[in-house]
């Protein structure tokens, strides 16, 4: 299922991705502000979010990489990076609040990479895992370059939220559903069931050997 680019399709695409771009970063300022890093280090932790993910989707896609063709959204991870630094020194910021904007970046980014694949002819299976590293590429940078364990590795249902929302949203693009709002269906379903799973400590069984 390849899907044509439309102007409405790419206007969906440039408007979900910069929306994925400013909560991702967003939610890197706020891990590296727990680590007390300066300025500098929290700008490189939060492009390295906002960025990375989509980065990596469209090197292996062998496309132009987003934001050195479109340096608007460089400037909007550069510009959340700052305001949640600034902003965060004149009110409190709930530590958790870190988990809300990582689920956000969670979801628009699936469905972005998702919807990317899908316009360069990658195949339904293939784009729907596309998501979910375009979704969770950026927090694994994001953890690594704060010197912790990626939390896709052991928090409560993260990539596996991402992989079935990514699935839902190609199913309904497959059944003629209207793309905003099968962006908007599987997005949503993907930030609620993420929290959900937070709230609720749902995980997947973890590998033992048997003793």
């Amino acid at each position: 299922m390849t899907l044509e680019s439309t102007s409405e399709l790419l206007a969906n695409l440039y408007w979900i991705t910069l929306l994925a771009v400013i909560v991702s970063s967003a939610s890197g300022v706020l891990k590296a502000g727990s680590k007390k890093y300066d300025l500098f280090g929290v700008i490189i932790i939060a492009i390295a979010t906002g960025l990375g993910g989509g980065s990596l989707r469209d090197m292996l896609l062998d496309r132009g990489v987003f934001w050195i063709h479109d340096q608007v959204f460089f400037i909007a991870s550069l510009g959340s990076a700052i305001v949640i630094f600034i902003a965060a020194r004149l009110i409190m910021v709930p530590p958790k609040f870190f988990l809300v904007a990582d689920a956000a970046g969670l979801a628009t980014f699936g469905v972005a990479g998702t919807l990317v694949s899908l316009m360069v002819g990658a195949p339904p299976l293939l784009a729907s895992f596309m998501g979910v590293m375009t979704g969770t590429m950026g927090g694994i940078f994001r953890d690594i370059l704060c010197n912790e364990e990626p939390v896709v590795f052991h928090s409560p249902l993260y990539a596996t939220v991402s992989w079935g929302g990514s699935l839902i949203f190609i199913a309904l693009l497959y059944f003629s559903v209207d793309l905003t709002l099968a962006a908007i269906i599987a997005g949503l379903g993907i930030f609620i069931s993420r929290l959900l799973a937070i709230y609720y400590d749902v995980s997947l069984p973890k590998f033992r050997f048997k003793s």
